[in-house]
């Protein structure tokens, strides 16, 4: 009854800008609260302060990964509002503990993780309510709405903190979190359809299909979403990393000021919206989504390398636009996955790449971060007189001043070499047994109103969507 009386509290038709405003919100409050978080973390952990940020990012990352496609399958049941709301409320929930108590807000960060997953359920909201063709340009239009919220709101908070403090800063990110989640009850409509909702409504929920590990398993049985989630796995670990340590690197081993590294993000979010709009909705009609994918890839291939040999600040600014071109890569990729997916597990699929993400945010800074120690580079805030200090081996740490990007090349390249056998057409052996209850609910309704339940989930993930 609750998940019904939420759905009905709408203004509207569902449409992309519902999901374009939820995303914005959510992350605009977050990207404020770049230089408070670092401040508290520091005065919270003294000692070790990077060790202790890539445990919390570790948890939570892990969480999610387990969570997602748990969550993404039973908003394929219940509805994608619901869970859009419960997802967006635990991931904002820990905004006002930041001053209030830091150690409670690390250790609800760290837990949040079982429901900050946001990206899979909107995702699915938005396969819901476009075609095909249009697929590929919505998910363009939505994460680029993502780096749009991190081009300015990370300068805005820095300079909120410095002027009025850090009370202030994370106020108004409560107060933007909390229109957020108004926004997503009273405003966002339902975009599942009735007749897949009512399908699956009253029927008992099995262990098979809350099992987290349950998506995994049938990972093994399809090939073309086993190589896709391997090539997201690779190809955003070192993504992962690199959004962990990237700035402090600029400051300490580039020389980058404060203001040319806000300066920085700024450019790299901005070529990224025109990159996720644009150039990807011109990429996606000439060569096509496995294409697209691929050059991507090849884009980051080329950042990352740039960034591990590059020394100077030219260098890191012209790495950066080709950066941003990469940022194609993750659309392409949701877009190749809901095309060949069953219109009743968009919310699985895109729920286990979302938790693959996850996972890699964990997993990503604890490696950059010690693959930094193994080349005795230290990442801490440090005085302007104290980031390079002048030691015999300044030289050859110059030959390759960021270890961890070239590290991260090298599973990009082996991304790249993955995502060359996905199949651009997927057609599987059998049609699902999803699908020939969706066929068989369509004729019982049309002839006596009546809509069967089925009691089998044995189906491969994808499926093509000609069928």
């Amino acid at each position: 009854m609750l998940f019904k009386h939420i759905r009905q509290r709408s203004v509207g038709r569902p449409k992309v800008a519902h999901a374009v405003v939820v995303i914005f919100l959510e992350f605009f409050a977050w990207g404020l609260l770049t230089t408070p978080m670092l401040t508290v973390l520091q005065i919270t952990f003294p000692q070790h302060t990077f060790l202790v940020n890539g445990l919390i990012q570790g948890v939570k990352g892990f969480l999610s990964f387990m969570s997602a496609p748990l969550i993404g399958a039973l908003s394929d049941v219940w509805g994608r509002k619901s869970f859009l709301l419960l997802t967006v409320f635990f991931t904002c929930a820990p905004i006002p503990l930041m001053r209030l108590s830091p150690w409670c807000f690390f250790a609800l960060m760290s837990v949040s993780g079982l429901f900050a997953v946001t990206f899979s359920v909107i995702f699915a909201y938005v396969a819901d309510i476009t075609e095909e063709h249009e697929r590929s340009t919505a998910y363009g239009l939505v994460s680029a709405t993502f780096a749009a919220s991190l081009v300015t709101s990370p300068a805005i908070g820095a300079f909120l903190s410095l002027r009025y403090g850090d009370s202030v800063v994370v106020l108004l990110a409560t107060v933007i979190a909390l229109a957020d989640i108004l926004f997503v009850l009273l405003v966002v409509p339902e975009s599942l359809p009735d007749k897949m909702r009512l399908s699956s409504w009253g029927s008992p929920i099995s262990w098979e299909q809350a099992d987290p590990f349950a998506s995994l398993r049938k990972v093994g049985k399809d090939s073309t979403v086993l190589l896709i989630c391997v090539t997201v796995f690779l190809s955003y670990l070192p993504e992962a990393g690199q959004y962990s340590s990237f700035f402090l690197y600029l400051g300490q081993v580039i020389n980058f000021s404060s203001e040319a590294i806000a300066g920085f993000i700024a450019m790299v979010g901005i070529l990224s919206i025109g990159a996720q709009t644009l150039l990807l909705s011109v990429l996606m009609k000439k060569i096509g989504n496995k294409s697209t994918v691929l050059l991507g890839l090849g884009f980051q291939l080329l950042q990352l390398a740039w960034y591990g040999f590059g020394s100077e600040p030219w260098m890191m600014w012209a790495a950066g636009a080709v950066a941003a071109l990469s940022s194609i890569t993750f659309p392409s990729v949701s877009a190749l996955v809901s095309r060949c997916t069953d219109p009743d597990q968009q919310g699985a699929v895109q729920g286990m790449i979302t938790g693959i993400r996850g996972l890699c945010n964990g997993l990503g800074p604890a490696l950059f971060g010690f693959i930094f120690f193994l080349f005795n580079v230290e990442l801490k805030e440090l005085s302007p007189v104290e980031q390079n200090p002048v030691t015999p081996d300044t030289e050859e740490k110059r030959v390759i001043p960021g270890p961890p990007f070239l590290f991260g090349a090298c599973t990009v390249l082996l991304a790249l070499l993955v995502a060359v056998f996905i199949p651009s057409q997927h057609a599987p052996a059998v049609q699902t047994c999803n699908t020939r209850v969706m066929m068989e609910s369509a004729i019982s309704v049309t002839e006596n109103g009546s809509v069967p339940v089925s009691d089998e989930d044995n189906e491969p993930l994808l499926q093509d969507s000609s069928l």
